[in-house]
């Protein structure tokens, strides 16, 4: 019995290699993967491909193919717990096959438990990632496992797969449904198998007439009002980082927050979202509160040796932090106004006075004549030019109006009088 209630890609997941449409240099006829299924000698596997190009069905397709014990877990969720468990079971049950999807979020300590079980046979892994292997597996895994390459579903796959569908698929094929244009179908769902078909019933689902036609129109009015993508390579995934940024700047930890969860739960890169608090935290905390870096730059650690779930508070302590800070890009627009001056002004010669003198030869042209050092001086301070004479006392840093900042304006003044606009 058929559950209609289920999305129409989980009801069209295929259940043999014959079904499956793409990848057939893996498993077609001569594919390699259906003839280690054919000589029952499946190797422990990562499965490296776009979203929805088949990587779950096909370990779906291999359990039931060699008719072994398949146990499933989602990186995202799991952790080390939940594998040494598996294994544990795996050990009383022979052959037994454990796939991880999106393996690549494991940390290395996760990944480090799935060693023994590997190497001893305890378990055959599968892992699937979209993410290149050889960068995001650890190197003592994926030495022991095969990496197999998804490719990206043709356009004639993908309109396949839809006639497929509404062909053999119990609910569709007893409606009156043709697809008058398919490009803006194709173009939503990214070549993505899974949500390509989900799309499609969403459609067929919303146009309440007898005979449905589907256009481009339809397709685009129906996706805009009931369909939330969030794209990690398209438009959406630089709004919410934008509004993410924006929100932080503007010290609004509950927007901050909220687009921190959007990103996580729309399964958004840990590490990209940990490096873009670390250059928040210098561009639009910087001195205001130079413990922020600090804060980012442990973030990004931490998240990297915790991964998700777990990494999430880690991010949100972060993220409210940043976002009650006080805040000052006075040292961002000070290096920006530097840059401009160097591009402006070319290689301006450093004063005689800051030249390095290693050599007697060096000394005797000048080289440091006048350096007074800083240090044996009262408050450790010497007053002397120190840019290139072309571009004297330009001031290129004026600290913020917040209360570390005010302190450093302080004693510049003090230091420079009227040398400088402090």
């Amino acid at each position: 019995m058929f559950d209609l209630n289920l999305p129409l890609a989980e009801r069209m997941r295929p259940s043999t290699l014959d079904e499956l449409i793409g990848q057939r240099h893996l498993v077609g006829d001569h594919g390699i993967l259906r003839r280690a299924i054919k000589a029952g000698t499946v190797p422990s596997m990562i499965l490296w491909g776009p979203p929805g190009v088949g990587k779950t069905t096909i370990a779906n397709i291999i359990a039931h193919q060699v008719k072994a014990p398949f146990h499933t877990l989602s990186a995202v969720n799991a952790g080390v717990k939940d594998v040494r468990e598996v294994i544990a079971k795996a050990k009383h049950q022979p052959n037994a096959i454990l796939f991880i999807d999106e393996i690549h979020r494991f940390n290395k300590s996760q990944q480090d438990a799935l060693l023994g079980a590997v190497e001893k046979g305890t378990i055959t892994l599968i892992g699937a990632t979209t993410e290149n292997p050889s960068f995001e597996v650890n190197s003592a895994l994926l030495s022991r496992c095969q990496a197999y390459t998804l490719r990206s579903l043709e356009k004639t796959e993908l309109l396949q797969l839809m006639q497929t569908a509404l062909e053999r698929d119990h609910k569709l094929k007893t409606l009156h449904v043709s697809i008058k244009e398919d490009e803006a179908l194709l173009k939503i769902s990214g070549g993505d198998a899974r949500k390509l078909l989900n799309l499609l019933e969403l459609v067929i689902d919303s146009i309440p007439d007898e005979h449905i036609e589907i256009t481009n129109q339809k397709v685009l009015d129906i996706a805009q009002q009931r369909v939330a993508i969030y794209d990690k390579s398209g438009e959406q995934h630089y709004d919410i980082i934008s509004a993410f940024i924006k929100s932080l700047r503007g010290s609004d930890p509950n927007a901050a927050v909220y687009y921190l969860a959007r990103m996580i739960e729309g399964g958004e890169d840990v590490k990209f979202i940990a490096r873009r608090l670390i250059i928040l935290a210098s561009e639009d905390i910087g001195n205001a509160n130079p413990t922020a870096l600090v804060i980012a730059n442990n973030c990004f650690q931490a998240v990297n040796v915790i991964g998700f779930p777990e990494a999430r508070i880690i991010l949100s302590q972060c993220v409210t932090y940043l976002a009650c800070s006080p805040k000052s890009n006075a040292s961002y627009m000070a290096i920006n106004q530097a840059q401009a001056l160097v591009r402006e002004t070319g290689d301006l010669p450093v004063p005689m006075s800051l030249r390095n003198a290693p050599t007697k030869f060096m000394k005797n042209e000048g080289y440091g004549k006048g350096y007074r050092y800083a240090h044996n001086f009262q408050n450790n301070f010497a007053d002397m030019e120190f840019l290139p004479e072309q571009i004297a006392g330009h001031q290129l840093f004026d600290p913020g109006n917040n209360a570390r900042e005010m302190e450093m304006r302080k004693r510049l003044k003090l230091l420079w009088k009227e040398k400088y606009g402090y």
